[in-house]
């Protein structure tokens, strides 16, 4: 098979002669940091992804993402939804909400969450997620509340108990003082998401909410805004609103904790491909020691026609193929390591039951071919010098003492 010139002897000393046992044994080690460095930043970062998805769909999927409501945070409720809503862009559906900080008491204990007034008939995402009753059970009048599995233990409730809600923004003054909008509720189901939201979002029927909190009849907080990617809220903050409404979205109560979640990310793969970087310095090493060992085959190369330009290719191939290698190889079995994840560790004994019981995997097959592509161009940086330092070599005074 026909092969250039440079690519050939690149690819020759890349195997080494048998006599070159450190050298190989260096190169074999950079081709192996590689491989172990691809393979580790993979699966961390798979892992990772299935993290940020999993608190997307758990918290973000569940909590409201954005609502659009009036200068004093009320706004009348209409039939449909505003037009210039449902034409936004990434919004899918728009849904009508009231909602206030409220405080929940039981014959046990006191608690506070985030009251939610939903409407039964429209879409609600905590309904996948109810373990008893049902959303459909929040009737107008019936003032019963659906109350997360980690709030209800924490109040030492179930379905049928009664717990009282107070909302404090909507007190009043009495002779005694000023007292808050406080009415006794039906626990009538429970929910259970896996996070934290099990202990803030209290749901209850909308026009319950709204005599709790002593709107207008018809009044509402807002219009709830579902869009396809929660992360997307940031650009539609920006977009202008009619009548001077009020936009607020979930960055207010949970933008620190998916900031930490990036932040969290971003440094695992930092200190994941610094292995990358110290196996690429392992490959300029390992250059560096076959350059010295191979001037007097260099300046014979170059006797015989070979230009400096293809003496640096010759060894820009040798270090490049150990980083090709190892990346290509690092990001195969990576994937196949991600992907097997969880049975692997049930087989070695790992118990993952504070984490759900499995962990949860997100193969990114972009994610994966930036890391290779990278891990390739940080080899190839590796390999300028060294080749550089070859390619000056001047046949005269390499071959003076052969």
């Amino acid at each position: 098979m026909f092969h250039p010139v440079s690519f050939f002897i690149g690819l020759r000393y890349l195997r080494g002669r048998s006599g070159d046992r450190f050298s190989r044994f260096v190169s074999y080690m950079s081709t192996a940091g590689i491989t172990i460095g691809v393979l580790a930043l993979v699966t961390v970062l798979s892992v990772m992804n299935g993290f940020e998805q999993q608190l997307k769909e758990r918290i973000l999927g569940v909590m409201p993402q954005a609502v659009v409501s009036g200068p004093d945070g009320r706004i009348m409720r209409t039939d449909t939804p505003p037009p210039s809503l449902l034409e936004m862009p990434h919004v899918e559906m728009v849904t009508p909400i009231t909602r206030d900080e409220a405080i929940l008491q039981s014959a046990q204990s006191l608690a506070a969450g985030m009251l939610l007034g939903v409407d039964p008939e429209e879409f609600e995402p905590v309904g996948y997620y109810t373990s008893r009753g049902a959303i459909e059970d929040l009737q107008p009048g019936s003032y019963r509340v659906i109350l997360g599995q980690s709030l209800a233990n924490q109040l030492g409730v179930a379905v049928g108990d009664k717990v009282r809600l107070m909302v404090t923004s909507a007190s009043q003054y009495t002779p005694l003082g000023r007292i808050p909008s406080q009415r006794n509720f039906e626990v009538s189901g429970i929910y259970n998401t896996g996070s934290d939201v099990d202990k803030q979002l209290i749901l209850t029927h909308i026009e319950d909410a709204g005599r709790l909190l002593r709107y207008k009849k018809g009044q509402i907080t807002g219009w709830r805004l579902f869009v396809d990617d929660p992360f997307v809220v940031a650009e539609l903050a920006k977009e202008p609103l009619l009548d001077d409404k009020r936009w607020s979205d979930w960055r207010e109560q949970r933008g620190e904790l998916f900031q930490a979640v990036k932040m969290e990310k971003n440094m695992m793969g930092l200190m994941l491909g610094l292995i990358i970087g110290v196996a690429a310095f392992n490959i300029i090493s390992a250059l560096i020691m076959v350059v010295m060992e191979k001037q007097a085959e260099v300046a014979i190369l170059k006797t015989q026609g070979m230009s400096s330009r293809q003496v640096l290719f010759v060894f820009m191939v040798q270090g490049a193929s150990s980083g090709v290698i190892g990346a290509i190889s690092g990001g195969l079995l990576g994937t196949l390591l991600a992907y097997n994840l969880n049975t692997i560790l049930s087989v070695t004994g790992v118990s993952l039951i504070a984490a759900g019981g499995s962990l949860p995997v997100v193969i990114s097959p972009m994610q994966i071919l930036v890391v290779i592509v990278g891990a390739i161009l940080l080899s190839l940086l590796a390999t300028v010098f060294p080749s550089y330092r070859a390619a000056s070599v001047r046949p005269a005074e390499a071959l003076r003492y052969e």
